[in-house]
């Protein structure tokens, strides 16, 4: 969560009416007020980074959290409103069902109102994570998975900010997990679409992860 005062409490009321109730809240240096908010107005478990240190870096605490307090499956769910929790019950039964590692959300197996900038963006983002990871998925940078304990901890994330998406799609690959994706909703408003990201910060992320990959 950064900077979600305005919609955290709605995506953690959304999931308690699901029955998901063991919620895990990580403040990643946020300016506003959103970790008091959570805090006194939720049963969550809330954490905070001292300073804004990325989504990777926020994703690694909330599992490692998580897993300390015995988690047998973990959730990757954004706080700003865009995930729909009646997609979760479908992708824990194929996770459970089909016993695979990790379940990974698409929004472009099923309809969804993609602005046009953001489909061009995302589409781009299938091959290059192709090139760079030669893994074919329909959808790279969705948020919202569903995966075991044991992948959790296989994992590891290094990457603090958002090539942390390209990251876990690379040790799905490289650890040979077995993966699934599965039709999700995204709900694009104004608010979720602010806080997306920018060309420039694409073509950033793209640099990082190829600097990174030459030097390992």
């Amino acid at each position: 969560m950064y900077n979600d005062e305005k919609m955290i409490l709605n995506v953690i009321k959304d999931l308690n009416s699901a029955g998901y109730n063991n919620i895990v809240v990580v403040d990643d240096g946020s300016k506003d007020n959103g970790y008091d908010v959570v805090k006194d107005n939720s049963n969550a478990i809330v954490t905070k980074h001292i300073i804004n240190r990325g989504q990777g870096a926020a994703l690694q605490t909330g599992m490692e959290i998580a897993l300390d307090r015995g988690a047998k499956y973990i959730i990757h769910f954004d706080s700003d409103g865009q995930h729909d929790v009646k997609d979760l019950d479908h992708m824990l039964d194929t996770l459970i069902k089909g016993k695979y590692d990790i379940v990974l959300g698409s929004r472009f197996i099923q309809e969804n109102k993609i602005p046009l900038k953001k489909r061009i963006i995302l589409r781009l983002g299938i091959f290059f994570t192709f090139l760079l990871s030669q893994i074919w998925l329909t959808d790279v940078h969705n948020g919202l998975r569903v995966m075991t304990a044991e992948t959790a901890k296989k994992l590891d994330l290094q990457h603090d900010r958002m090539e942390h998406a390209s990251e876990i799609l690379d040790k799905v690959k490289s650890l040979n997990l077995k993966y699934k994706e599965v039709p999700v909703t995204i709900h694009y408003t104004d608010y979720s679409q602010a806080k997306g990201q920018r060309i420039s910060n694409s073509i950033n992320i793209a640099m990082k992860l190829i600097s990174s990959k030459l030097r390992s």
